[in-house]
This record gives structure tokens, sequence and C-alpha cells, in this order.
């Protein structure tokens, strides 16, 4: 068995990404007394998906943000993309029932392969 250090990151996931190659990771807790200063950070990028009640909603997300703990950067883009893709889909699907949005619609059936039949 071979130790790896762990670290906590932030990842940013456009609503347009294809892979992992489009995650963005904007902070990393070096340390376990670091975490707190990211876990605030990671809670006031997303606040904008929070309803009136102060629960997060995914439908309300214009980008899908991730706090995960991983080895490297590359590591922490492709889980974020992993962990986001149901999310992903969910708000691209509710932008095409809600808004007849025709953007989200193209990217379900280019990059999820999903072809939305809403009417």
């Amino acid at each position: 068995m071979q130790y790896t250090d762990n670290f906590f990151f932030i990842c940013r996931v456009p609503l347009s990404a294809e892979g992992a190659s489009d995650v963005e990771v904007l902070d990393k807790a070096e340390n376990t007394e670091d975490f707190p200063r990211v876990f605030s950070k990671f809670e006031e990028l997303r606040s904008h998906a929070f309803n009136k009640d102060r629960l997060y909603s995914v439908v309300r997300a214009d980008e899908i943000f991730v706090l995960l703990r991983t080895t490297n950067h590359k590591a922490a883009r492709e889980l974020a993309f992993e962990e986001s893709r149901a999310n992903l889909v969910t708000n691209l699907q509710h932008r095409v029932m809600q808004n007849k949005d025709e953007n989200a619609r193209a990217i379900l059936r280019k990059v999820h392969e999903i072809d939305t039949q809403f009417s």
C-alpha cells in the first residue's frame, strides 16, 4: 500500500462542459486546518442557487461547483465532472422544459447523448 496525500479542491463545472478538460479548479486546501476557508468559499460560490429557505437547488445553478477530496488537480477535474454529470443533465433538462432553451437541448444531445422531446 502506498500512501498519497489528499487535498480538498473546489471545482467549477460549466453547464456546457463536455469533459474533465472543461472543469476549472478554483481553490485547494493544503491541509485540514485550511478546510474551513475553502468550505466557506465553496458555500459562497454556490449561494446563487439557494432558494429563500436556504436550500440548494441544482436547477437554479448557473454553473455547478463541487467540493471534493483527492490527490491532484487532474484527478479533481475528472472526479468533479463525473460527480456533476447527473446535476448537469437535470439542470439542462429543466432549462429545456421551462424555458424551451435550444442551447440546453443541443448540449444534452451533443454532450450527454440525450434527446429531449419536452413540449
